[in-house]
C-alpha cells in the first residue's frame, strides 16, 4: 500500500510531530469528548476549543495551540477514516481509553513512533530511561536534534507512554502491562488491516504488540467484540477472518488497494 493512501486513511508520515512540544494531551481529549458528539465536525472541534474555550485555557494563545496539537495528534474529522472509528469505539470501553489514545498518537507522530519497538520490548518490570529514548530519537540523524530538544521530546514521548499505562513512575519509568478492552484490539486489527494484513496476520502486527496480551487473550477480546456487533470474526479450520463492517465506504475500502 502506498504512502499517500495511508495518508489518506489517517495516518501521518515525516521526521516532526507534537510529541516535539506535547504528551499526547489525554485529559483535553477526555474533556473534548466528553461535551462534543460522536459525528462532530473539525469545525465544531475548533470551535469548542478555541472560540467557546471548552478546555479552560487561560490565553487566546494558549487555546489555538491546544486545538493545533490535538488536530495533528488525532485529526479531529469524521472524515479521516482512522479517526472516525477510533471517536466510534472511544466512549464503548472507558477503561481502554488511554491505551486507545496512545494507539491513535501513534498513527500520526512519527516522534511518537520511533519509541514503540523498544519500549514494546522491553520486557515487563524493567526500566525505560530517557537517554534510551533520546537514543532512539537522534538515531536516524545525530546532528538534528540539541541535546535539550532531546530531552524534552523523550520526556513528552514517556510521558504519553505513561498516560497509557504502558509505562509507570514519575522519574524512574518501569513497563507494565496496560489495561486492554475488546475496543483496543478492535482498533489494533483495524490499523493492521489499513496496513494491507488480513486474516491471521491481523493478530500478528505491531499494534496488536503493543497490547502485550497471548493470541489466545486477543482472541477472547476478538469474540466479544463480534459478539457486541462491532466486527465479523470467525475461526473455523485454521482460517481466521475479520470483517469491519461500516468502517469504511466504498471509495476508503478501494483505497486499500492503491
Amino acid at each position: 500500500m502506498s504512502i499517500q493512501s495511508l495518508e489518506k486513511l489517517g495516518f501521518k508520515f515525516g521526521q516532526s510531530g507534537a510529541h516535539s512540544a506535547r504528551s499526547m494531551m489525554l485529559a483535553e481529549l477526555v474533556i473534548l469528548f466528553q461535551i462534543t458528539p460522536l459525528d462532530a465536525t473539525r469545525e465544531q472541534y475548533q470551535a469548542d476549543v478555541c472560540d467557546h474555550n471548552l478546555l479552560n485555557k487561560p490565553t487566546t494563545k494558549a487555546r489555538n495551540l491546544t486545538y493545533r496539537h490535538l488536530l495533528d495528534l488525532y485529526g479531529l474529522s469524521p472524515e479521516i477514516p482512522l479517526f472516525r472509528v477510533f471517536r466510534k469505539l472511544w466512549p464503548l470501553e472507558p477503561p481502554g481509553q488511554p491505551l486507545l489514545a496512545l494507539q491513535m498518537a501513534l498513527t500520526r507522530d512519527p516522534l511518537l513512533r520511533l519509541a514503540q519497538h523498544h519500549i514494546v520490548e522491553t520486557p515487563i518490570g524493567e526500566a525505560v530511561t530517557r537517554p534510551e529514548v533520546e537514543d532512539l530519537l537522534s538515531g536516524p540523524d545525530p546532528d538534528r536534534f540539541s541535546p535539550a530538544s532531546l530531552k524534552s521530546f523523550a520526556q513528552n514521548i514517556n510521558g504519553s507512554w505513561t498516560q497509557a499505562g504502558v509505562l509507570r513512575g514519575k522519574t524512574r519509568k518501569i513497563r507494565v502491562r496496560p489495561e486492554v478492552a475488546y475496543t483496543n484490539l478492535v482498533f489494533a486489527l483495524f490499523q493492521a488491516y489499513l496496513e494491507g494484513a488480513t486474516g491471521e496476520r491481523l493478530f500478528q502486527s505491531r499494534w496488536t504488540a503493543l497490547l502485550g496480551r497471548g493470541q489466545d487473550q486477543l482472541e477472547e477480546l476478538a469474540v466479544i467484540a463480534a459478539q457486541r456487533g462491532i466486527i465479523d470474526y470467525r475461526q473455523s479450520g485454521g482460517v481466521t477472518e475479520v470483517r469491519f463492517p461500516g468502517f469504511l465506504t466504498p471509495e476508503e475500502e478501494q483505497w486499500r488497494y492503491e
